[in-house]
């Protein structure tokens, strides 16, 4: 973070100072919410959660080098006590990065957020330093403690930006207004909270509604939910995808042997072809998305394709393909999940299987309200059409729905088979895997499918596994 006096910081919050000797001293190191991340000058911020509340660690914190606490109550070390924490460190947010100069880039999404931010960094990376969030820290906490990282240097801020309920990302905005905010599609994920499509289209669109005059929308033309954002917005409009009137856009798409997308890029300054080293023709979306970004930001077409030709993925779980000494291939996407996620990576698996024996080890998408039964199943059957090898459903009702969507496509179904938990499925990968195989991992995140992975590679000596 750029650096703060303690009187500064509490004038900013509205905060009361509590046990402060020095109010001219300054904070000089990062914004941490965990007192083992702490470093000499970092601001503490103390969160009372359900299971772990941070006050309870404000004086380790300090041991450890904290100039302050941000703090809901005095905890008998140098703090700043404020109503709402939460609030308090969003106001901190919107202060800083209101001195900087960086270009504020946000996105927003059903699926693919994590992947495309990862992409657009890389992309931006080349143009100057890039601050973007680690893993997926999209909400009203992850949000500011990324943008808080931002300093003078700082010539890009990528966010990432998720919603559970209509408003969530008309508060974030609010928080660090940006310059660029793209919406990749309107899928499944959430639509228990939501309600319908229509809904998590309202929602997304917020995103389009609180850009300036002189900023930019980045638009799926792929997608009619968010075309038709082009109406909600003030700022100029840059389409991507594959339609023939998107300004950034692909042709030619199409898969290496290996399960790797490869497509012709077109940009209004030129074309260049790309060949990614990421798995699956899913992220053929993410890169056009990022391309357009990358594009409004100075890149040509050659700059851009030969850096989403290099990019690698830099979040864990996401599509991480890695192979075993015995040749068995793991494709760990067990982060999370939503039905058009599933989908995209069942298709990625039946590309790299290609002659290969091929596994789908899959568990609940959450939060699909009504439409779980439908989609669970609709999963199921799509595993059967892409001639996956096997299915293993893991886990209780929703899984029973995987298997009987595979069992009810066709005579398949013997194919498929519906366990317990993790550990069972482990159990059953153990003893049937052979050299050659591969074997896709996903499940929305509360069930943790990737002690799969972790476990079926364990025995592996350091130096053997091959990460690809």
């Amino acid at each position: 973070m750029i650096a703060l006096s303690l009187a500064e910081i509490a004038e900013i919050v509205g905060g009361q100072s509590y046990d402060i000797p020095d109010p001219a001293a300054i904070v000089s190191g990062p914004v941490v919410i965990d007192s083992r991340a702490v470093k000499q000058g970092s601001l503490f911020v103390a969160f009372a959660g359900e299971r772990v509340d941070g006050h309870d660690y404000a004086q380790r914190a300090v041991e450890a080098g904290a100039a302050v606490v941000l703090a809901a109550r005095p905890v008998g070390v140098p703090a700043i006590v404020v109503d709402d924490v939460v609030a308090a460190l969003g106001a901190l947010s919107r202060a800083v990065v209101g001195r900087l100069g960086t270009t504020v880039v946000a996105l927003t999404g059903s699926a693919g957020k994590t992947s495309t931010k990862d992409l657009i960094a890389q992309l931006l990376e080349r143009k100057g330093p890039t601050v973007y969030p680690e893993g997926n820290l999209n909400n009203e906490i992850g949000l500011p403690l990324t943008a808080l990282r931002a300093t003078e240097e700082t010539r890009h801020l990528v966010l990432e930006m998720g919603a559970r309920y209509i408003g969530d990302i008309c508060y974030l905005t609010g928080l660090v207004p940006p310059r660029i905010g793209l919406v990749l599609n309107v899928g499944s994920a959430h639509i228990g909270e939501f309600g319908g499509r229509e809904q998590i289209a309202q929602a997304k669109g917020e995103m389009v509604e609180s850009l300036p005059a002189d900023g930019l929308a980045v638009l799926n033309a792929d997608d009619p939910l968010v075309r038709a954002m082009t109406s909600r917005t003030k700022a100029r409009v840059l389409l991507f995808g594959e339609a023939a009137d998107a300004d950034v856009r692909g042709e030619n798409v199409r898969l290496t042997d290996d399960g790797r997308p490869a497509f012709r890029l077109h940009t209004p300054t030129g074309c260049s072809d790309v060949t990614m080293r990421l798995y699956g023709e899913h992220h053929v979306s993410n890169a056009l998305a990022a391309a357009a970004v990358a594009h409004e930001l100075g890149l040509s077409a050659d700059e851009i394709a030969v850096a989403l030709s290099e990019a690698g993925t830099l979040s864990r779980w996401r599509m991480e393909v890695t192979e075993r000494p015995d040749g068995v291939t793991f494709v760990n996407d067990a982060y999370n999940a939503n039905p058009e996620s599933v989908k995209a990576a069942l298709r990625a698996l039946a590309a790299m299987g290609k002659g290969r024996r091929t596994w789908a080890v899959l568990g609940l998408m959450a939060e699909l309200g009504d439409a779980s039964l439908t989609e669970h199943d609709a999963v199921g059957r799509l595993a059967v059409r892409l001639n996956v090898s096997k299915l293993v459903a893991v886990g209780g009702r929703e899984a029973s729905w995987l298997q009987l969507g595979a069992y009810n496509e066709g005579s398949w179904g013997e194919e498929s088979v519906h366990v317990s938990d993790a550990q069972a499925a482990v159990d059953l990968l153990r003893s049937e895997l052979r050299p050659g195989d591969v074997v896709l991992v996903k499940a929305s995140r509360s069930v943790g499918l990737e002690q799969v992975v972790t476990a079926l590679l364990e025995n592996a000596t350091e130096g053997e596994v091959a990460g690809r």
